[in-house]
């Protein structure tokens, strides 16, 4: 039972660790996890070939396991690199150069990075195996002219003519352009304006701040203060080798039909640019003051903004043109901040994440351990929820704006965002809190109890949720100039929903009339082709990956057609070798690239995931399609018992902003290596017999 607030239990739910998914017996072993009894005899309804297979699947799962136990940390957390691409470190050079502060050091090491990114044909791209990408290519060329490489160089000429092809600096995305006119290599004037006035619009006003998503409102409030100044520092050397027509290096392009709607915020743009020559000094002022006041009040403790790279450095920039020195506190962290995102490789180079994931790390990694098999109470697994429990947020943040009357609860991403805890973190942190036997239970009761009350509040009104705002989904913001690089809204999606959905299940209100709305959504947007759409993953198997598991848990049968349709779609969609794989480009080309791609390790074990939870089939016999995908893992594993997983998989923006998670391969392997062995949490039955294993540390 759960405690409330005035110390009185609560019967809505039991929140007493359960065992998942029938997990046998675990025993410590020496040093290591060790496969304990291999059966003798194959369980009913499996073939001797599937025995030995699931004798090297525990084997594979046994190194997989210990290796993810080395890599927590001594305070309980795991934290994988979360690797993007080369536009943050470029841009880390630019922020630097722009500060005064950039370092030889730096610069030199930062460089090798963005060059050993760089493609054949000369250009770079924004995921590994992805095509050129124009903004991309031109950030990483200014940064390598920055550390001094010699425009003539081969290597430089390519990245140039490839450029020219594209369309030159104009073709690029405005975020690249606002990095180039910050030196002068592109006019102002030729930007979309931002006014800071934009923090005067109340919230019930179409395209006032809380009508972005939240990543989007921290970036346009600092950028507003950046457009009212206009600055211009001097640029060290010209960028004409990267303009197609030097004579008109920044053409104006025709504005679209006034009937439609870039037409109509095209002219709005127009407007709001003769508004800045003529705008009120007071009104202006005040404007500025309150977005910068705005900006300081959302510092995080560990000085950066939201957790996220845009953020940091537009309100770095926004706060000293407003007169904050480098040595002012806020100033001051915020650049330290940038120090805890570098990442030092062993050969002298440096990149930067964007940010950082240890808390959806450790959730996952906590809930993936279980599911392999280790004890509820094992040290490694109550230090993990005591680390969560010390990053449960319990203050309001900007959802309030939304929720005023929601008490706070949950959990973000990041080490310190407290102003943005999110509702999928939370729901996974939510399953892993409930999946240890913690010796303080009623201290661990509290935390899951406030959690699920928030993730209810944060609920939509069309019944699913999103990722950290209610009911952000106007369709205006996206249509804004400026707005030409990724999502800048937050509507509900279903792998979101579906964490929801399997954590309300989990905690006993699989028929709460909310879960229900929530499973009934899930059902009204699953594609003609059987699968999900993947906000936060890629893609559709990410998202199918998310939905079945949530599904079964919440009651829907195995028998369902939403579920077999979707079976049949992961069944068509594995590959040759067993495994599962999807390109980032199923987002912009979804009939060619949906559920196709080279198999990697964490796609293969999504599809596991999802057909494990659906398995038995009307005519009740396993999918042989599971024995493969396992297989594969098997095959493939690496010796130290982790995957090689170059291909990203993880989504920040869909097809805008792709992300590499490096735990990603090993959390959740484990994960569908341990429910292939053990059973699925929403089924609680084995899948291939009994494994006895053990860990120790």
């Amino acid at each position: 039972m759960t405690a409330t607030a005035d110390g009185r239990l609560d019967p809505e739910y039991d929140s007493e660790p359960v065992a998942v998914g029938g997990l046998p017996p675990a025993l410590l072993s020496a040093g290591r996890w060790q496969p304990e009894g291999s059966a003798e005899a194959a369980p009913a309804g499996r073939t001797e070939q599937q025995q030995d297979g699931a004798a090297s699947a525990e084997e594979a799962l046994a190194r997989a396991t210990t290796h993810l136990l080395s890599l927590q940390s001594s305070e309980g957390w795991w934290k994988g690199d979360l690797e993007t691409n080369v536009t943050m470190d470029a841009e880390d050079l630019l922020l630097r150069q722009f500060l005064g502060i950039r370092t030889e050091e730096q610069t030199k090491a930062t460089a090798e990075w963005i060059r050993s990114h760089q493609r054949e044909d000369g250009t770079w791209s924004t995921f590994h195996g992805g095509p050129a990408e124009i903004s991309a290519t031109v950030e990483a060329y200014v940064a390598l002219k920055l550390a001094g490489d010699d425009p003539s160089a081969p290597h430089m000429m390519a990245a140039a003519r490839w450029i020219r092809s594209a369309g030159g600096i104009a073709a690029a995305r405005v975020f690249t352009r606002i990095w180039l006119a910050l030196f002068g290599w592109w006019p102002w004037e030729r930007l979309p304006e931002m006014p800071p006035e934009i923090m005067f619009l109340p919230k019930w006003l179409p395209l006032n701040i809380y009508a972005f998503g939240c990543w989007a409102r921290q970036t346009i409030v600092p950028l507003t203060v950046v457009s009212a100044h206009r600055p211009v520092r001097p640029a060290p050397f010209a960028l004409t080798e990267l303009h197609t027509d030097p004579d008109d290096p920044f053409p104006v392009r025709p504005l679209a039909p006034a009937t439609s709607w870039d037409g109509l915020f095209e002219r709005l743009d127009k407007a709001l640019h003769a508004y800045h020559h003529r705008a009120l000094r007071p009104l202006r002022r005040l404007a500025v003051s309150q977005a910068c006041r705005w900006i300081v009040e959302r510092q995080e403790a560990d000085g950066c903004w939201g957790g996220i790279q845009p953020p940091a450095v537009y309100s770095l920039i926004a706060l000293h043109l407003e007169g904050y020195e480098l040595d002012h506190p806020v100033m001051r962290a915020g650049l330290a901040s940038f120090d805890r995102f570098t990442v030092h490789t062993p050969d002298g180079q440096r990149w930067l994440e964007a940010c950082q994931s240890p808390v959806w790390d450790t959730c996952l990694a906590t809930i993936a351990l279980v599911d392999a098999g280790l004890p509820a109470d094992h040290p490694a697994l109550v230090s993990a929820v005591d680390w969560m429990l010390g990053e449960e947020i319990t203050k309001r943040g900007d959802w309030s704006v939304q929720r005023p009357s929601l008490a706070p609860g949950g959990w973000a991403f990041e080490f310190e965002n407290d102003t943005y805890p999110d509702i999928d973190d939370t729901a996974e942190v939510v399953l892993a809190l409930r999946r240890v036997a913690h010796p303080d239970p009623a201290k661990v009761a509290g935390s899951v109890d406030r959690g699920v009350r928030w993730n209810l509040g944060m609920q939509s009104k069309n019944g699913a949720w999103g990722a950290f705002d209610v009911d952000n989904t106007s369709t205006l913001p996206n249509k804004l100039p400026f707005c030409d690089f990724g999502e800048v809204v937050d509507p509900p999606s279903a792998d979101v929903t579906a964490h929801v959905v399997e954590m309300l299940a989990e905690v006993g209100k699989a028929r709460d009339p909310r879960t229900r709305r929530g499973v009934e959504w899930l059902l009204r947007n699953q594609e003609a082709d059987g699968s999900w759409f993947g906000r936060w993953g890629t893609n559709y198997i990410y998202g199918t990956g998310s939905v079945l598991p949530a599904l079964v848990a919440a009651g829907v049968p195995a028998e369902h057609p939403a579920i077999r349709r979707a079976v049949r779609w992961l069944e068509d969609r594995q590959n040759t070798d067993g495994g599962w794989g999807e390109d980032m480009r199923s987002y912009e080309d979804p009939a060619r690239w949906a559920g196709r791609g080279e198999s990697t390790a964490s796609q293969t074990a999504w599809a596991l995931m999802a057909l494990l939870a659906a398995e038995e089939g009307p005519d009740g016999r396993a999918n042989p399609a599971v024995d493969r995908g396992a297989d594969w893992l098997v095959r493939t594993q690496l010796p130290e018992g982790t995957w090689d997983e170059p291909q990203f998989t993880g989504t920040g923006f869909p097809w805008d902003f792709s992300i590499n998670y490096h735990l990603y391969r090993l959390v959740f392997p484990v994960t569908a290596l341990g429910r292939y062995l053990h059973g699925s949490p929403a089924t609680g039955r084995p899948t291939t017999g009994p494994a006895a294993i053990g860990a120790s540390r």
